[in-house]
């Protein structure tokens, strides 16, 4: 039985899909624009725009996912695990992309739901950044990424328990890895200059030729990082994933996220007063 903090209710699905929309828009739209846009005559700009715009979307996104009942205790859950992926991401900056904050990303997301996998993912990336002084406008296309990474691993077929289940997130960190790279790859393909005349983004190229622009300069600069994050992520899953899936778990069943308090009908009482009782039911949906 898979218990979530938090429900993805219709307000929810439909923030977490405008939020999306607008976030593969904004980071996609060099491989389409052409010649005549508006937005490639603005190729400097829009990034900006899309830095103010997307934490807006955001927050609108958290505020609906917690009016579908994060509770107190799902807010503290949030909080500690951002916290300790926030401390974990300093511990690879620098180093081949080993970065372990992946690792807990995906098993937070597994256990927790994509709900609070989308949420953790935000959350974590801009503490992180508080942390490392990472903080420009770049950020939000972190965020996102990182939101999107988290609430995969929370789809994944719920069925599979044990060697099966960790070869599974394991296979999925080390493609959403790369999938992270990519993403976070095109918001600095189009705003960092000085680039290779043979992998630099050109406003306006047909999207085959920025494509293929694209892809060697994913080959250039950040094919090691990604492939070190992939293979940190698996060999973690493999070794450690056992253990803190049952922790969280655990920590998850002892909090009773879906207990519901409920008021019944009126009761005898001492005084032949009739007051109302109240207990706590769960609710196994």
């Amino acid at each position: 039985m898979r218990t979530h903090p938090v429900r993805l209710g219709p307000r929810s699905v439909a923030a977490l899909v405008l939020v999306s929309l607008v976030g593969l828009v904004g980071v996609g739209w060099p491989l389409f624009a052409d010649a005549g846009s508006a937005v490639t005559d603005h190729a400097a700009d829009a990034p900006w725009l899309f830095a103010l715009i997307l934490p807006l979307l955001i927050a609108v996104v958290v505020a609906t996912i917690a009016d579908c009942g994060m509770d107190a205790k799902a807010v503290a859950m949030l909080g500690v695990l951002a916290a300790v992926g926030a401390a974990l991401r300093p511990l690879g900056a620098g180093t081949a992309g080993l970065e372990p904050m992946f690792f807990l990303m995906v098993l937070s997301g597994r256990v927790l739901g994509p709900g609070f996998g989308f949420v953790l993912g935000a959350v974590t990336m801009f503490a992180s950044a508080l942390l490392t002084g990472g903080v420009g406008p770049w950020m939000p296309t972190q965020m996102l990424a990182m939101g999107w990474f988290a609430m995969g691993a929370g789809l994944l077929p719920a069925g599979a328990r044990g060697r099966p289940e960790r070869l599974m997130l394991a296979a999925y960190g080390f493609v959403a890895a790369f999938a992270y790279g990519t993403v976070t790859n095109l918001y600095g393909w189009v705003t960092v200059g000085g680039l290779g005349q043979g992998i630099s983004f050109v406003p306006g190229a047909p999207a085959a030729e920025n494509l293929v622009r694209f892809l060697a300069y994913v080959l250039a600069t950040s094919l090691g990082w990604d492939l070190g994050r992939a293979a940190l992520t698996v060999v973690l899953t493999l070794t450690v994933g056992g253990p803190l899936l049952r922790a969280l778990r655990r920590a998850t069943r002892r909090a009773n996220f879906e207990a519901q308090v409920t008021f019944e009908g009126p009761g005898k009482g001492s005084a032949g007063e009739a007051p109302h009782r109240t207990h706590v039911t769960y609710d196994p949906k």
